[in-house]
């Protein structure tokens, strides 16, 4: 079981392009020991894999399989929202997403599955044929699926372009298939397609670089302009809170902010 450890440990120890040497030294330990434990000659113990793991920065849900492959029990706990000892922080979040309408606010999974949400994004959702509404709903899917708001987005390219980086880039850190399986998924629509070489001539197109990349939606005769914010809990002991992100959409123009107020009355 150490041996899988080991080799676990040294699959993201190359993905975060650190080496051996660099790394025993970070964390205290001697190089040659550093070694025995990617090879299985030495058996971890959980206080080394934790400070390997958060040299690495090895996400929760990983650094328990790396604790069970060394034949340590796993530290961290995987609670459900819906679970008694959830209930005050699911609340909260949920209270946060209901402030923020009129505008929508989303409470995200790890593959960016929705988990709560407040009515004004509910409302956006059902705008989507029902394949895409899930469940899950998965954001990356039905931001970027043909049938899905990909066929409403004004500046689809750009937006797409954030969207695949930001999806690359759970995967390049998690390591996660599920989150390999979207990406797969999601190479192959045709609004993904060719995207690196068409988000680049959009950019170059609009000019002078904006401060943000807005998500621009058109819904009938109206042109709605969003940015958006992503927020994380700051000290998460349990895997579902980790990889919990509440993401909040804010009127980018005046425009904007007159529908969605002739929305809500």
């Amino acid at each position: 079981m150490a041996a899988d450890a080991g080799t676990m440990l040294r699959q993201w120890r190359s993905q975060r392009s650190i080496s051996q040497l660099d790394l025993a030294y970070d964390v205290g330990v001697s190089p040659r020991h550093l070694s025995f434990v990617e090879t299985g000659k030495s058996r971890p113990s959980p206080a080394l894999l934790e400070a390997l793991s958060t040299r690495l920065d090895i996400p929760l849900r990983e650094r328990n399989a790396l604790l069970l492959a060394a034949g340590h029990a796993p530290r961290y706990s995987e609670e459900s929202l819906d679970a008694a000892a959830m209930q005050r922080i699911r609340a909260s979040v949920q209270r946060i997403l209901d402030a923020h309408d009129p505008n929508p606010g989303l409470a995200l999974d790890r593959s960016w599955n929705v988990v709560l949400a407040n009515d004004s994004a509910a409302s956006l959702a059902a705008l989507l044929p029902a394949h895409l509404q899930g469940p899950p709903f998965n954001v990356f899917r039905a931001s970027l699926h043909p049938d899905g708001f990909a066929r409403m987005t004004e500046n689809l390219d750009v937006w797409a372009a954030y969207l695949v980086d930001t999806l690359r880039r759970l995967v390049r850190i998690t390591a996660d298939p599920r989150l390999t399986a979207i990406e797969r998924e999601v190479g192959e629509y045709s609004t993904v397609a060719d995207l690196d070489r068409r988000a680049t001539r959009s950019a170059e197109r609009s000019g002078e670089p904006a401060l943000l990349v807005p998500f621009v939606l058109r819904l009938g005769d109206d042109v709605l302009s969003f940015f958006t914010t992503l927020t994380t809990f700051g000290t998460p002991r349990d895997i579902t809170l980790e990889e919990l992100t509440i993401e909040l959409f804010y009127p980018a123009d005046e425009a904007t902010e007159d529908v969605v107020a002739r929305m809500q009355g």
